[in-house]
């Protein structure tokens, strides 16, 4: 593999990933989002210098969520830079008030999802880093999370049917993106809302993890591989959960799911709440609570007519015949 004068290890790391986790295949039409951040900027200039390696088909976004004064200069230089690049480059600004990080997060997604869709691009990347996924996992920690949010960030997830969402740099530090920018002479456009302490985000990135590298100067990349090992644990238990589920149904319409408590008491507790939590989940409509999910396994081992409290929507669980029994409503018995 010949290397071009500036092939630095990162491209060499990154090229790496990209053959042995299979995310990018070659000749594909890959969208790109920068906000000219040295995440984003990182991502994108490895990329372009990788095209040739890949023959890939690359094109340029970013999302403009007014939350600055300077939005508008910042999408302008990521165009001058994709016009620099030759790259194709697609621009959208909201309409509407972003109240919180979530919501602009949803906004995002749909538009990337949007210019993928209407100009053929199968793979949309993004420059989340190592870092990224160590504070997501603190973040959800933080938040009471299960090991689905301990997962945190995930190499590939499908956006929509036919589009992938592609996360290349997660074995790449924050530390090692900076250097690279700097390396290449890239000029980093920087995000003030980045320095504010009110987003939680923020708080962590610049308070905690710097206090636990007193304990551990390498914790962004150990968090990360832990995060790494949870999503292996939760693709086996989520699939182990299904089979489960599937084999304790006895009936699963819009207003009843009735489950055999024989077969539900032999499976392991872990497995019991996930399919309790794939059932509640169906049944609610939302997110269930750990003490909703608490009430149900212990209502598996408890003596026929037990019953829980209303959850949510007036849905309620009883144990009937060695069966259990959960109503989107309350069914009274004839």
């Amino acid at each position: 593999m010949a290397e071009c004068s500036d092939w630095s290890l990162l491209h060499a790391k990154v090229h790496r990933t990209l053959r042995s986790r299979c995310l990018l295949p070659r000749d594909q039409r890959i969208l790109v989002a920068v906000s000219g951040g040295q995440d984003s900027l990182c991502l994108i200039k490895l990329l372009l210098d990788l095209q040739s390696k890949w023959q890939w088909h690359l094109g340029i976004a970013h999302c403009n969520h007014q939350w600055r004064s300077d939005a508008a200069a910042n999408a302008t230089y990521v165009a001058q830079l994709a016009q620099a690049w030759n790259t194709p480059f697609y621009s959208e600004t909201t309409d509407r008030v972003l109240r919180s990080e979530a919501a602009a997060r949803q906004w995002r997604y749909q538009v990337l999802s949007a210019i993928a869709q209407k100009h053929q691009y199968k793979y949309i990347v993004t420059g989340h880093t190592a870092s990224d996924r160590a504070e997501t996992l603190l973040y959800n920690l933080i938040r009471g999370s299960g090991a689905d949010g301990l997962q945190s960030l995930t190499w590939y997830r499908a956006l929509t049917p036919e589009i992938g969402l592609v996360r290349p740099l997660l074995e790449v530090t924050r530390e090692e993106t900076a250097q690279f920018c700097q390396d290449m002479q890239l000029q980093v456009w920087e995000d003030s809302t980045n320095q504010d302490l009110k987003y939680a985000r923020n708080r962590i990135r610049q308070e905690l993890i710097p206090y636990l590298h007193q304990f551990n100067p390498k914790v962004e990349q150990t968090l990360a591989q832990t995060a790494e090992i949870f999503h292996a644990e939760v693709e086996y238990l989520e699939s182990a959960a299904a089979q489960l589920q599937q084999n304790a149904t006895i009936t699963n319409d819009d207003a009843t799911v009735k489950l055999d408590c024989l077969i539900l008491r032999n499976a392991p507790l872990a497995l019991q709440r996930r399919v309790i939590r794939r059932v509640l989940q169906q049944t609610l409509q939302t997110a269930p609570s750990f003490a909703q999910i608490e009430k149900i396994i212990t209502l598996i081992t408890a003596p026929n007519c037990s019953q829980t409290d209303p959850l949510p929507g007036g849905a309620i669980a009883q144990i009937k015949q060695n069966c259990l029994w959960i109503y989107s409503s309350r069914v009274e018995e004839k």
